[in-house]
């Protein structure tokens, strides 16, 4: 044997070993029995020492090849999954047709796919994702798993490896994408950029990202959230480029820009800028070949700034069939109603059955409710209302201080199937002086204050607002808001509320929730409080306008836990910035006694001591 030098490569406990043996070789012959054991230990042990080391190196050369973030424009994420050890495995592919078909790759680990998605970040470290249109049907309904909150065992991982549970939140009826929820750790919060996570089934996967497929997260006060087609150009809806009410870019300052998994790039002119509602053309398809991809990408692009909006908006062209599907497009699929009602609610499902009774014995004939995220029980009573023959429709809008843009965007899409649309919260009841005296409520009552022939250029009703106050209550009173409140504010109307003409608003669909912008040729009539006058249920029992303070829909009122414009008139008179129960809340804003609605419902709804309201039909 030849002698092993310390100076060798050799590593530290082979040399050890050597010495060992060596040793062996001039001690007595009863002394090298003994040792025996002792040499059969240390080569084993070596043994052991070489497997391990190789191991390791090897798991830290998968991490560094095969572990990646991909960004959104992938059609899977592959993540290591530490307690696995299969040698093939099987990982989706996108065959450029937009269907998956799945390719064996070789590995030393199991590979797990991460469904394809583009996440936004939202207010309160909220991350919202929306899953590709090609996600497998496990995500086209919630389903139950293992976190209990409806999510199907879904996880959101971030560039951290951190996680966090994410939550079915609904699908996007106008592109047919499923949508989920999730809270940003708080050791991510301080991790900038903020890179996009990955929709997992396992929140114990590993990830390793690669350094060229950073996708950061797309902010929710500057991208395209929505787009709508019409017979005639596109309608995109885009938040942060025009910022302030009434001061808006010119439309030749942008262009809309359309793009296909291809990279073919169409882009056209913008028509009309105005708050989040910008009009284009549509693009030549015949740019995309003949096998056109249905979900086309659809942008704006600042043009003096030479930069693209993000977007999560797609694009679909407009049909002329009457059974199109509801995903974009706009086609008369039922009979035009002469009055609907449009508002945008959150958490309002125990006040709905009494705003939905009411308006639907004065003539209103479809409720269109733009779900702004809520997670009572609205389905559950939208569903009783309708098996008890309500008309009541109810659209996914998660998009965040979109008032505005949510009734632009209804007025459009409405016009095929309602004639003229009343723009009311479900906390507003329409009440006329000369309807106490009615025995009962007919649909004659409300069209006589809209529906006028000798006014037939007559294009938009508004009513003044009275705003009540909690009028003592602690509580939600059970039996209904009319019932509840009866005293309000003695302060000149600052507010109104309309029923609009669809076809005469302005093709800019400009508006300040209250009110539209109509074209030219139509007049805006403002009835007198002598004539009619809206119940605002304003200022209600504190529990109830606490939970206001989590969300304010308007894009251009001031949140109450912001501290600018303390002067505002859309801020609660001895409300903070806090939502903090001021001293003597209950008997705030009564300033004059008014139960004429309260006894007029009463009279119209109720059964016995209770209101049609607080009993389903059967």
């Amino acid at each position: 044997m030849l002698p092993l030098k310390k100076s060798s490569s050799a590593p530290a406990l082979v040399y050890l070993v050597y010495q060992k043996m060596s040793l062996s070789n001039v001690l007595p012959e009863t002394v090298r029995r003994r040792g025996s054991t002792t040499k059969l230990f240390l080569v084993f042990l070596t043994l052991f020492f070489f497997t391990y080391i190789s191991l390791l190196f090897s798991r830290y050369a998968i991490q560094g090849t095969d572990l990646r973030f991909l960004s959104a424009s992938n059609s899977m994420t592959r993540i290591k999954k530490p307690d696995s050890s299969f040698s093939l495995n099987k990982e989706l592919r996108d065959d450029g047709g937009g269907h998956r078909s799945r390719r064996r790759v070789s590995s030393s680990v199991r590979d797990f796919v991460g469904y394809e998605s583009v996440s936004i970040l939202m207010p309160a470290w909220e991350v919202l994702l929306i899953v590709s249109p090609e996600a497998p049907p496990l995500l086209k309904a919630p389903v139950g798993g293992g976190d209990g909150d409806g999510g199907g065992g879904l996880y959101c991982l971030f560039s951290n490896n951190a996680t966090s549970v994410a939550r079915y939140a609904g699908v996007l009826q106008f592109t047919n994408r499923t949508t989920f929820k999730c809270e940003m750790p708080k050791n991510t919060r301080r991790r900038r950029p903020y890179i996009q996570p990955v929709l997992t089934e396992n929140p114990a996967a590993v990830v390793v990202q690669s350094q060229a497929n950073k996708t950061e997260l797309i902010r929710n006060t500057f991208f395209v959230y929505e787009s709508l087609s019409t017979e005639n150009d596109v309608i995109l809806f885009v938040k942060g480029v025009n910022h302030r009410q009434g001061i808006n870019r010119k439309p030749d300052e942008f262009r809309c820009v359309f793009e296909d998994g291809k990279k073919t790039t169409v882009k056209t002119a913008v028509t009309s800028s105005v708050q989040e509602v910008f009009r284009c053309h549509h693009p030549d398809l015949t740019a995309f070949g003949p096998n056109t991809n249905t979900n086309i990408k659809v942008s704006l692009e600042i043009a003096t700034e030479n930069r693209a909006v993000p977007s999560v908006a797609l694009y679909a062209p407009t049909t002329t069939t009457t059974k199109a599907p509801a995903r974009r497009t706009i086609a008369n699929q039922e009979p035009k109603k002469l009055l609907c009602a449009c508002t945008m609610v959150y958490n309002v499902a125990k006040y709905l059955r009494e705003w939905v009774t009411y308006y639907s014995k004065l003539g209103v004939e479809k409720f269109i409710l733009y779900d702004n995220d809520s997670d009572d029980n609205l389905t559950e009573i939208v569903n009783e209302l309708n098996r008890d023959g309500f008309n009541v429709e109810t659209l996914l809008w998660l998009w965040t201080k979109t008032q505005e843009a949510g009734f632009s965007h209804n007025a459009v899409l409405s016009n095929y199937t309602c004639r003229w649309m009343m723009y009311m919260d479900v906390d507003e009841f329409v009440f006329a002086p000369s309807w106490v005296n009615a025995s009962q409520p007919s649909d004659q009552l409300l069209r006589s204050l809209y529906l006028n022939e000798k006014s037939l250029y007559v294009g938009q009703v508004s009513f003044r607002c009275n705003d009540f106050g909690p009028s003592d209550q602690l509580t939600h009173p059970v039996e209904g808001v009319t019932q509840g409140y009866t005293c309000h504010r003695w302060v000149a109307q600052q507010r109104h509320k309309s029923i609009v003409l669809l076809d005469a608003v302005d093709d800019s669909l400009v508006n300040v929730v209250h009110h539209f912008g109509l074209k030219r040729g139509f007049i805006w009539k403002q009835i007198g409080p002598e004539s009619a006058v809206v119940n605002h249920y304003k200022y209600q029992a504190w529990p109830e306008f606490k939970a206001k303070f989590r969300r304010r829909v308007s894009a251009y009122v001031v949140d109450w836990s912001e501290t600018l414009n303390p002067k505002s008139k859309d801020r609660t008179p001895g409300l903070g910035f806090e939502p903090v129960e001021p001293n003597g809340w209950p008997k705030m804003f009564c300033d004059i006694r008014d139960d004429r609605l309260k006894l007029l419902t009463r009279k119209w709804f109720g059964i016995g001591s209770k209101m049609v309201w607080q009993q389903r039909r059967r």
